[in-house]
This record gives structure tokens, C-alpha cells and sequence, in this order.
């Protein structure tokens, strides 16, 4: 075998690399990292961020507790809002609970239909009339 066929298998080689890859990309899923109401979130950027701050000012932050019958979260006064469970491996499990809290502060989620690992939660809700937003990392055993 000559000097050309060798370069000529090598070029048909790469090609079929390059069209592979190609292939791979286009039937992969779609990216996770970027949200489809990026522009949206964007703009209402401002009220988030106060919110979170509005939970560092007040100290409102509520404490979380992950227990084997499900997910407790103590808050400092009545509280109304949404709890957002993310996932980061996989954008069809997320989860989006409504709560009101009960007499002693205290709003109570169950796990067990929540898969194992590490997951986002974002904790959004209204207390004396005050919005507050807190994110956390939680571990599901």
C-alpha cells in the first residue's frame, strides 16, 4: 500500500469522525444549562434579587429538615408560596409544589416519590406581606 491510499483512508477516517459527531449532537437532548424564558427571567431579574436580599435582611430564611418520612420547613412567621424541587441531571423530574404553612409555622413535604440525590430547591413565598425568595442544595437519601 502507497503513501496516497494510506492519506486517503485517513481523510475517509476523519470524515466518518466528524459526520458522527454531527449525528451525536443533533439527537442529543436539549441543553439543560439554558432555560427556554431566558429573556423573561432576565427582565424581572431586579424583583428576584431583592427578594433574596429582603431574606438576608429579615433573617426570614427558613430552616429545613429532611427527615425519612419527608421534608419539613420551619419559617419564622405564616408563609404562603411555592417550593421548587430541581433537578439538575435530568429538567423532567423537577417539581412545583404550592404550600401554606400550618398553626405552628411548619410546611411538611413528602419524599418518597422524589428520586435519590442531590437536588435545587428554590423556596419562593409571601410572609406579612413581604416576598421573599431562598435557594438551597439538599441531599435526598
Amino acid at each position: 500500500m502507497n503513501w496516497g491510499t494510506k492519506l486517503i483512508i485517513g481523510m475517509v477516517t476523519f470524515m466518518c469522525f466528524i459526520v458522527a459527531l454531527g449525528v451525536m449532537m443533533f439527537n442529543s437532548k436539549s441543553d439543560a444549562l439554558v432555560d427556554n424564558d431566558y429573556y423573561e427571567k432576565g427582565i424581572d431579574y431586579d424583583v428576584e434579587y431583592n427578594s433574596k436580599k429582603q431574606v438576608k435582611k429579615d433573617s426570614a430564611a427558613p430552616i429545613l429538615e429532611i427527615t425519612k418520612v419527608g421534608l419539613s420547613l420551619q419559617f419564622a412567621s405564616s408563609a404562603i408560596g411555592d417550593i421548587q424541587l430541581m433537578r439538575l441531571d435530568d429538567k423532567s423530574m423537577d417539581k412545583l409544589i404550592h404550600f401554606e404553612t400550618l398553626a405552628d409555622h411548619r410546611a411538611q413535604f413528602p419524599t418518597e416519590a422524589l428520586a435519590k440525590g442531590r437536588w435545587n430547591l428554590r423556596i419562593s413565598w409571601t410572609s406579612d406581606g413581604t416576598q421573599y425568595i431562598d435557594e438551597q442544595a439538599i441531599h435526598i437519601k
